[in-house]
Formats: C-alpha cells, structure tokens, sequence
C-alpha cells in the first residue's frame, strides 16, 4: 500500500481532525504534483451544529470526490495531498488571512484582507457563505477561533503542499502544481457566467503567468482528445494557489483545473454518478500523459 503522510494531531478542540494527507506512490516518478484543496469531508460535529444549514446543505461547497477522481496518480508515481477537512470551515485556496468583517463579533486585525472580491463573495478563507450564497452561520464568530483554524488547518496543508513542491525541484529541477477543482454545472449567483451552463473542464494558468504554454497545451489537448469540451481561464483562471506557487521563471509551474461535477456526480444528492469510473480513468491517463511529458523534457536535457 501507498504511504500516507497524516498531520500531527494537537491537543485542541478540534484534535479528532486531521488538517490534510498525502497519498505518495512507492517511487515518484515525476515532477508533478496533484493537490485536491476543497475535497475533505470530516466536518467537526461542533461546526456542523453551529451552523444553520443542513449537514448536506454544507456539502455543496465541496469539490466532491475529486480527491478520488485522481486517486490513481499513485500509480503513475504521482503524490496526491487533499485537505481532510471542509471548504465551509477553512478554505485553503485563499490567502492566510481573507475575512469578512461582518461575521465577527470583535474588529478584525489591520493584517485581515477585508476587501477582496472572494471575501465580498462570502467566500473568504473562513466562509461565511456556501457555494450559492447561502450564511453558515446563525451568530457571529470571534477571531480567535478563526486565527485558530487557520494555524490547525490552513497553515499545515501549505506546509506540506511546499515540501512536495520543494522535493520535485530537487530532483527533477522543477516542478508542475495540478490544483484540481470541480464546479458546479451552471454558474452561480456572483460567478461571471451565472445561470449559464458550462463547459465540461476549465484549464487556468492566470493569463499565462503561472504556467508555461507547452505543459497547458498538453493538458488542453489531451482532455479534448477524450471528447471533453475544454475551455482557458474562463470562467476560472486560477485561485490563490496557482497565483501564489505558480512561478515558471522559478522553476513552479502550477495550473487550476476545473471538472463539470455534472460528468461524474448527482449536484444535488452529493453521490457519484455512472460515470465516476470512466473519468477517474481518463484523470489517470491525463496524469500518465503529463509524466511522459516530463520524462521528454528530462530526456532532452
């Protein structure tokens, strides 16, 4: 079996949660590393009871399953992290400190970015809305709770995502960040594309500053060769992690991608549809075409 690499467990509230694991193959093969941001689902029964929605009405912020879409990199040599616990409770796609004032009972620090556009969403790094726009909450939050998910959370996820990156650098020279998201199958109140339906995969890159064009090109070209529709940085062109590890000139390239969860998942129902088993195939021989990419390039050099 695979190893997998758990956070360490603190004495804390929130002690039976564990902040992210990575699932390594025997042998990494290649620089390339899958990350799966907005899949946990171990939600702390505290949370789930201080909140106003419905514990299924929380799981529509998830990113369901797509941990296991690409659960077989491992066989491609590939290590896959997934954060353990839920978008609705910490998001780690977002700068450290993304916060809305207005959930708060107490003033927020001046550190706390208060005017973002994710925060304006209620979609800051502790959410004060679901996806759709519906409140978590039915009372306001103190800080300290948010500073203290944050440090359990968010910051050993970024820990552990970094020395994956740091280790592919150091052995292959560089390294290529697949931030693997779904969305759902129409655009929602505050996206740009609201009600309309979408493509079946978005690729972003930010406009072309955090990845190079060749491995985009391969990503692009190999999901159409399957038959999906494959669409550039519209409606998302990346988040926080692609701006922030994205870095080509440094040796990072790091690339969003975006599944239609109509191609593999009930929306409604959060369960798996018949097709999950073909597209977590088609994930893993998009992950094997990349690795061929890059023993290409090790070769060339």
């Amino acid at each position: 079996m695979p190893a997998a690499d758990k956070s360490r467990r603190k004495p804390t509230a929130a002690k039976a949660f564990r902040s992210y694991e990575v699932l390594r193959p025997k042998r990494v093969s290649a620089p390339i590393v899958l990350a799966s941001p907005h899949s946990g689902r171990d939600y702390p029964p505290e949370f789930v009871a201080r909140s106003r929605l419905s514990p299924l009405a929380l799981r529509k912020s998830e990113d369901g399953f797509v941990d296991e879409l690409f659960a077989g990199a491992r066989s491609c040599g590939v290590p896959l992290i997934r954060a353990l616990f839920p978008r609705a409770f910490v998001d780690v796609n977002r700068e450290p400190f993304e916060l809305d004032q207005d959930m708060f009972a107490d003033p927020l620090p001046n550190h706390v970015n208060t005017q973002s556009v994710r925060v304006a969403a209620g979609l800051g790094t502790v959410p004060r809305t679901i996806s759709g726009g519906q409140d978590i909450y039915s009372q306001k939050l103190g800080f300290a709770e948010a500073a203290a998910r944050i440090d359990l959370h968010y910051h050993p996820y970024h820990r552990a995502l970094q020395r994956l990156i740091r280790k592919a650098r150091r052995d292959f020279g560089y390294c290529v960040l697949i931030d693997c998201h779904s969305m759902p199958s129409f655009g929602e109140p505050m996206d740009p594309d609201a009600e309309r339906g979408r493509t079946d995969f978005v690729v972003g890159d930010c406009f072309g500053e955090a990845c190079a064009p060749y491995i985009m090109d391969e990503i692009e070209g190999t999901i159409a060769g399957f038959g999906y529709t494959v669409v550039r940085n519209r409606p998302f062109a990346g988040g926080y992690t692609t701006r922030h590890y994205g870095a080509p000139r440094k040796g990072v390239h790091a690339i969003q991608l975006e599944i239609n969860r109509l191609l593999y998942m009930d929306e409604a129902k959060m369960r798996k549809t018949a097709g999950f088993a073909e597209l977590a195939a088609r994930m893993t021989e998009l992950v094997s075409a990349l690795v061929r990419l890059t023993a290409l390039n090790q070769a060339a050099e």
